[in-house]
């Protein structure tokens, strides 16, 4: 062998170990995603547990190791800034902007952009109420005393009883009564499933009853009614006392109305740049939520059921969120 075809054949050698090792190096950067578990919240109503398990089995499909942890609604924001939580599937804009906006300010929480479903919470009253109370849906009727007191129960009266969600849900009802001056005395539900029991027993019974209700949910559909309209929301109305019908108080306005977010801790990008693409890329509509919280909550169905089930309906799209 000439010196000349030695060295070419060393060049061409170069150049295949060169080869080796980019495709060594690519394949070693797509192993690098973390092997440690993803830790999804898991709250306390149908819609949100649904969201996550969906989410959950898709990461799984990819090859994630995902965990599911209980943790508060507004208080798990410690927890994604730690890291000791990553994803929250749902935010809601009307409730828990403050608390994400706080969270994301710090750099260490991070908004994964909108789920598709948008929110909306507000006090909701049947529509038999509007005989005892014709000024509604304005709620300046309720500072009328026989308005207040037609939603009265004997633990309330004279005042109105409103039925809030669960304390941890936030939404500042008690603020909001102060603000606007309303006769009535805000009582919190102990859990979702308590809060529309109790308006299925008032319902059936034309007792009166006025709460909280929200969607994407099964009960404004299934139940005639109507929401309170309330001075509409500005973020200066929940950070500036002056603004508004009460210049000495914030919350005189009703609820923000608005996206549904996923948020979660700023690492997830760097620790599993796969499983973040995942889920920014998740989304789903009203519709689709509304009807699998109705399999769940009225028709007897798991939360496990339904996500089997919408995953075996649309492995095209969520396959596409995982790249494949």
């Amino acid at each position: 062998m000439t010196a000349f075809e030695f060295r070419k054949r060393a060049i061409a050698a170069s150049f295949a170990v060169s080869a080796i090792a980019m495709m060594a190096g690519s394949f070693s950067a797509t192993a690098q995603e973390s092997t440690d578990p993803i830790k999804l919240t898991l709250h306390d109503w149908t819609g949100q547990l649904i969201t996550t398990q969906i989410m959950g089995e898709v990461l799984q499909k990819a090859g994630y190791n995902v965990e599911y942890v209980q943790a508060d609604y507004l208080a798990q924001f410690a927890g994604l800034e730690t890291g000791d939580l990553d994803v929250a599937m749902e935010m809601w804009e009307t409730t828990g902007r403050e608390a994400m906006d706080a969270a994301t300010a710090t750099g260490k929480v991070e908004n994964f952009g909108p789920t598709g479903m948008k929110a909306k919470e507000e006090w909701w009253y049947p529509e038999y109420m509007k005989e005892k109370c014709p000024g509604l849906p304005n709620w300046e009727a309720l500072k009328d005393e026989a308005c207040a007191e037609a939603f009265s129960t004997a633990e309330t009266a004279p005042k109105g009883r409103y039925l809030g969600g669960p304390v941890t849900w936030g939404g500042f009802d008690d603020e909001r009564v102060e603000a606007l001056d309303l006769p009535f005395e805000v009582i919190h539900a102990g859990t979702d499933a308590a809060l529309f029991a109790e308006l299925e027993s008032a319902y059936q019974r034309k007792a009166p009853i006025m709460l909280w209700i929200y969607a994407p949910h099964w009960a404004p559909a299934k139940y005639k009614g109507e929401w309170v309209e309330f001075p509409e929301y500005t973020p200066e109305c929940y950070g500036d006392p002056s603004w508004g019908s009460n210049p000495d108080m914030a919350y005189d306005c009703g609820k923000p109305f608005g996206e549904i977010w996923k948020v979660g801790w700023a690492g997830v990008k760097d620790k599993w740049p796969g499983a973040y693409e995942a889920i920014k890329a998740f989304t789903i509509n009203n519709d689709e939520m509304g009807k699998m919280i109705t399999e769940v909550d009225l028709d007897g169905k798991t939360v496990e059921e339904v996500t089997a089930e919408w995953m075996d309906a649309n492995q095209d799209r969520w396959m596409g969120w995982i790249g494949k």
